[in-house]
């Protein structure tokens, strides 16, 4: 579905991480880990096509992908309902945006103006997102951050759905929590230049 081969990337003429290689497949979960600056939002971009790589390839075979970054993408003016209306247009995926607020809870929320959620409120319309693309490759750059134990369990339960129907994730995180349903795959970034 996903592989990359000798992949690197300089930031100001500087390694951001030493040269990859992964593959991913159908039903797999591979978790980047890492400090911060060691590279993971960097490589994420690089396999949504986002940066260009200094070196090496990313060969992305899945049907469709859909990258989730620090930036939610979120229009402040709109409502729940109307970030996530527009969202369906763009992924042209499902229409069943009901269902998709029910289940990451904003329906009661779905009138009210982005600019106005907390910020776990603002995660869980991103994520909502996931819930309406028929993408098989799912790329997201630290999704538990805001979230509380029930919008972190709501996550771990979509992503063990989306495996188990033959999709798969890239999932940055620097520490905790981590995805706790099925096999994980982790790779551990170091800082170019600093040994594992």
């Amino acid at each position: 579905m996903l592989s990359a081969r000798n992949l690197a990337y300089e930031r100001q003429f500087r390694p951001a991480f030493a040269p990859l290689s992964l593959e991913l497949g159908s039903g797999e979960l591979l978790l980047v880990s890492g400090a911060n600056g060691s590279g993971k939002t960097t490589l994420l971009r690089l396999l949504a096509g986002v940066l260009r790589p200094a070196a090496g390839q990313v060969d992305n075979r899945a049907s469709g992908t859909l990258y989730i970054g620090h930036q939610l993408a979120l229009k402040d003016d709109l409502t729940v309902r109307e970030n996530l209306r527009f969202a369906s247009t763009i992924i042209g995926g499902r229409s069943d945006l009901d269902a998709a607020l029910t289940r990451l809870g904003l329906k009661a929320l779905s009138g009210r103006p982005a600019r106005n959620l907390s910020a776990g409120q603002r995660k869980r319309c991103a994520l909502a997102r996931l819930l309406l693309a028929d993408t098989a490759l799912w790329l997201l750059d630290e999704p538990y951050n805001n979230l509380d134990s029930q919008g972190m369990g709501v996550l771990d339960e979509m992503l063990d759905a989306h495996r188990a129907a033959g999709g798969a994730c890239v999932l940055a995180s620097h520490g905790q929590p981590r995805p706790s349903g099925g096999a994980v795959r982790e790779l551990a970034l170091q800082p170019a230049g600093v040994a594992p």
